[in-house]
């Protein structure tokens, strides 16, 4: 039980205070880490295909692994010393393995800086949450830039996160940021990514296969609750939930492309280099500065559902196991 309210505690704190700059987020660690393995490594492993990919595999495996064994062990005997001091450790990582309220904040300074005029200032504002170059982007690229990011960020910062959790604790959903955080460094499949960041990459996908599905069926069932478009949402995220080049951000990206009736998706330049991305959704309307709030809305009820829902479970779990 101790897990569920950890996890309620965290999720309140973060909707409440999101993540102040003077507090030290693992995350930072995770990509220092992944920095250091990276230098390392390249000078120990040769300089080939194959020296890289194992290179980026030994990468993956100390940092994942440090991480789910380091915080599991400190978790493990904070609780035998003092269970309120180990309630209060884990709902902190559970508070950190969160990012809701950034989001929302973030996209919303996207939505106040389209109602100026000042195209510079919008592009610097999507920047803070996208990683394509925003240097060219007119101003629907910069709202459909916006709404895809939170869609991706409903699964990243919310509802993988909160899977792992509820599985396997704070060292789980830490273990989850670890490894989301080496494919957000290094899985790029540019020239200097491209054999070291596979490992990091495969993971990243296999880890977010299920969580991902779960929400985009989430923005489905809170389109529905909000009175968005669900019945479209659901259609297209069937349509179009693997027309990315990830197994995975296609997948929120379609069902809140059709929920808002908006076409997301298509070219995009990262580092310099356009990539042909496939369009998402169909282009009903013009997408516009409303929808980043409605996308906030469908965020925050999905982040909401989400957390019940496996809150819900665990307890039944935890009732089915007592009843044996």
């Amino acid at each position: 039980m101790s897990l569920i309210y950890a996890l309620f505690t965290g999720f309140v704190t973060d909707v409440i205070f999101g993540d102040p700059a003077w507090l030290f987020h693992p995350v930072v660690l995770f990509g220092k880490m992944t920095t250091a393995m990276e230098h390392t490594l390249r000078r120990i492993f040769p300089k080939t295909p194959k020296g890289e990919s194992a290179a980026g595999t030994v990468t993956s495996v100390i940092i994942a692994g440090s991480t789910f064994l380091v915080s599991y062990l400190m978790l493990y005997f904070l609780k035998r010393l003092n269970l309120i001091a180990g309630f209060i450790l884990e709902a902190i990582w559970c508070y950190q393995c969160l990012a809701v309220k950034d989001m929302l904040k973030e996209s919303h300074n996207v939505y106040k800086n389209l109602i100026t005029e000042d195209i510079e200032k919008q592009r610097r504002a999507v920047g803070r949450i996208v990683g394509r170059d925003t240097k060219y982007l007119n101003r629907e690229g910069i709202i459909t830039a916006c709404i895809e990011s939170v869609a991706e960020s409903l699964n990243d910062g919310v509802i993988a996160p909160v899977f792992f959790m509820i599985i396997g604790g704070a060292p789980l959903g830490l273990t989850y940021k670890a490894i989301n955080t080496m494919d957000s460094m290094v899985g790029y499949k540019n020239e200097r990514y491209f054999y070291f960041g596979k490992i990091p990459a495969h993971l990243d996908d296999i880890a977010n296969y299920i969580p991902a599905r779960i929400s985009a069926l989430l923005i489905v069932v809170s389109a529905w609750i909000c009175r968005e478009k669900w019945k479209e949402a659901f259609w297209i995220w069937r349509r179009d939930g693997r027309r990315h080049a990830s197994p995975n951000s296609g997948q929120t990206e379609a069902a809140m492309a059709g929920a808002l009736d908006i076409r997301l998706g298509g070219p995009a330049s990262y580092f310099g280099e356009i990539y042909e991305k496939p369009y998402i959704g169909d282009r009903i309307k013009q997408a516009d500065e409303g929808d980043i709030l409605r996308a906030n809305k469908l965020f925050f009820a999905s982040s909401v559902l989400g957390v019940i829902i496996a809150m819900a479970a665990r307890f039944a779990v935890i009732l089915i196991i007592a009843s044996m």
